[in-house]
């Protein structure tokens, strides 16, 4: 277990006789990214949500740090070090920038929530757009503010639900780079759901593919693009 900081062992999802998720496991290794594609409703988002502690496990468990989480709420296990975003950006329109990232930061119960939210705003390129409302930046800037929300604290794992909707292709590029340097200068492992394809496979250490709940394959971004399954049920011509 102490090789991974998160790993996801058996997890499955089930309403009633449908299987959103069966028997998925995954692991993140310190510093690591793991690319998760599939279709449109494969179960991706699910199955960040049943890690998160969003949604109770109908069996399986979820491991952070070494630590079994599984019986633990969404809260607690932010206070762990297991941060996510949403597909839709979560950020406070009327507030400035640094007031609400010190604000998440407070919440979270850091003890110098300025310092910490300093240094996410400049992790992110956010620290001279302080004193802007959230509203009058950018979409591309508030997307990077949604994911300063969700650094708050130091998180020692990030999952995020396609972070680059919405984003045109320089704003894309310009987040993935953000979060490649993340993963070595602030020490976090990040679990990517996206559809942007080129971001997944050109910032992933490993790619997972889901396909109706189930994991098909795993592995290098060029193994897993090369796979015949993959490239029938996903990728398609263009892989």
């Amino acid at each position: 277990m102490s090789n991974y900081v998160l790993q996801a062992e058996d997890v499955a999802i089930h309403y009633g006789g449908v299987k959103a998720v069966d028997g998925v496991a995954l692991t993140l290794e310190r510093g690591q990214i793991r690319g998760l594609i599939g279709p449109n409703g494969a179960g991706k988002s699910t199955v960040i949500d049943a890690i998160t502690g969003r949604r109770r496990l109908t069996r399986g468990r979820v491991h952070l740090g070494g630590e079994d989480v599984s019986e633990l709420g969404a809260v607690e296990r932010r206070k762990r070090g297991l941060s996510r975003s949403f597909q839709r950006t979560s950020i406070f329109g009327q507030m400035k920038v640094r007031q609400q990232v010190e604000l998440a930061s407070y919440k979270m119960g850091v003890a110098d929530s300025g310092a910490d939210a300093d240094a996410v705003l400049k992790e992110l390129d956010l620290y001279a757009l302080s004193n802007a409302t959230a509203e009058d930046l950018g979409y591309g800037e508030q997307r990077r503010l949604d994911l300063a929300l969700a650094l708050v604290g130091r998180p020692t794992v990030l999952l995020l639900d396609e972070p680059m909707a919405g984003l045109s292709v320089k704003e894309s590029l310009d987040l993935a780079q953000h979060l490649k340097a993340l993963t070595s200068r602030w020490d976090v492992s990040v679990l990517l759901v996206e559809h942007d394809m080129d971001v997944v496979f050109g910032i992933s250490d490993v790619v997972t593919v889901f396909e109706l709940g189930r994991v098909i394959a795993s592995g290098d971004p060029a193994t897993v693009r090369a796979d015949a399954r993959v490239r029938e049920a996903y990728l398609g011509s263009a892989a």
